[in-house]
Order: structure tokens, then sequence, then C-alpha cells
């Protein structure tokens, strides 16, 4: 994993293009990161101190799974604290930032023929605010949530990306929040600051990696054909699915970064990427 100086002094040297918003898919992790000073919290303020100031940010995040696709529309979004069994702080934190129900109906009508119903009820999960508030911490930037319609095949997320591409030429920065390999049952609670990783884990992590600079969609998609020990690191789908959204939000312009590219417990992937111009 690139160090916390090596990561903000790149980041620092990047320029980017004008006229398309990065995007970025992010391991986020256990909800602590939010309020506790990791390698991982330091890293996301250092990016968002380099990344131009979007217009928006839709958050496709692990934590909201439905019955049909839904974008979050209200005038303010609430905090939602989707978990228990945390210190009260984390129960405490607020991320106040505007929504932006005028670019939900936009994007309702840009994703046509998906259908996307304009959700008023959920607000933003810790799958977005977690990071959010390291990359933005001012909270001052409308953000959105695109739920992941759970009952779809994978190829129906690649291909709703798609049409959600356009969005990045519009300022808005789209932001995939899951982890890529993600076995909370098999975490390794004594090696939990270690950047210990289970063997399965390690192997798992460099093939999905190398599909993804290979730009090798088929094969993330046919997921389960990728490593004989798959179902230990991707036991379940909603937090592999958000990185499919980066696939498609691809531009063939698009450069490819790498970060946070550590593990947690052995059974747990931070690896994260940026596509940028």
């Amino acid at each position: 994993m690139q160090s916390l100086q090596d990561l903000y002094r790149f980041s620092q040297t990047l320029s980017y293009s004008e006229q398309v918003m990065p995007t970025l898919f992010i391991g986020h992790g256990s909800p602590m990161n939010a309020i506790t000073d990791t390698v991982f919290s330091q890293n996301w303020h250092s990016l968002g101190q380099s990344l131009p100031t979007p217009k928006a940010i839709l958050v496709i995040s692990a934590h909201w799974l439905t019955k049909g696709s839904a974008i979050t529309a209200m005038d303010f979004p609430e905090t939602i604290h989707d978990f228990r069994g945390f210190p009260q702080p984390l129960f405490e934190v607020s991320y106040p930032a505007p929504g932006d129900p005028a670019l939900a109906v936009e994007t309702q009508q840009l994703v046509q023929p998906f259908d996307l119903h304009l959700d008023h009820d959920w607000g933003l999960d810790h799958g977005t605010w977690s990071i959010t508030r390291h990359l933005f911490p001012q909270a001052n930037i409308p953000v959105l949530q695109l739920s992941i319609d759970y009952y779809k095949p994978l190829d129906y997320h690649y291909q709703l990306a798609l049409q959600l591409r356009e969005l990045r030429k519009k300022g808005v920065l789209l932001i995939g929040s899951g982890n890529m390999i993600h076995n909370l049952r098999l975490l390794s609670w004594d090696q939990m600051e270690n950047n210990y990783g289970f063997d399965w884990a390690i192997e798992i992590n460099a093939v999905l990696q190398q599909a993804i600079v290979e730009y090798d969609f088929k094969r993330l998609l046919d997921y389960e054909k990728l490593h004989p020990h798959i179902s230990l690191a991707i036991p379940t789908l909603e937090h592999y699915i958000p990185m499919l959204y980066n696939l498609g939000l691809k531009d063939k312009k698009d450069e490819l970064m790498f970060f946070n590219d550590a593990y947690v417990g052995g059974s747990l992937s931070m690896t994260s990427f940026m596509y940028y111009q």
C-alpha cells in the first residue's frame, strides 16, 4: 500500500480534465473509519484535497439494497446509522450535506429505459458518509445515493452504469462504496491492524486487480470462475456490486490509480481505485 506521504504527493501532482469528473471505487471497511485516524481515512482526506470540486456526488453504497432501483430525491437527506454495537460517538455523527432533487429527476430521465424510483425516505448510510466526511468534510456539496437492486443480475448494474457515465461530464463525482473482498465471518480479530490477509484473500485480490487493469469485465461478471475459493472472498454480492458500477463508468481515455491496497483481519480488502483524465 502507498504510504500516506506517497499518496499525498502523488495526488497533488494530478491534473484533472475540466470536462470529465473522476470516478472512485472505495473500500469503506468498518464504520469506525469515519471517526478514527486510520491510514485509510487519512488517504481519503488527502485524495479529497486533490479532487476537483464536484457539483454533486452520487454514491452507490453496499448498504442500500432494494427491489427495483432508486435514487434519493430529498432536499436534506438524513444521516443514517445503519449498524449496531459500535461506540456512541459513531451514532452521534451527522453529515448534513444537502440533496439535489433536480439532479435526481435528471438522472431518472438520463437512464431511461431503466426504471429509477425517486426515493424520499432513505438518506445517507454509512457506506456514503463514512467516506464523504473525509473527502469533503465541510458537507457543502449535494450528495445523493443510488440503491442496488439486489434482485437483478450483475450485468444489469453494469448496463445501468453505462447510462450514468454522462453524469461525469456534468460535474458529478460518482463513487462506488463497498469492498472487493468482504467476509466478516472469517475476520481474524487479532490481526486487525497489521495489513494481514489470508493467502486466498491476497491471491483473489491480485486476480481482481489484474482484471480491472485489463478492463476484463466479462471475467469480473463471471466472478464465480475467478478462483477456487472465490466464495470465501465474495460470500454475498452487496459489497462487490458497487465496483461493477465503476467499471461501467470508465471512459476509454481514463487513467487508473489504485490506493488503500491493504487488508484488515485477513478477510477484508480495502483496495480502492480511481479512474481519471
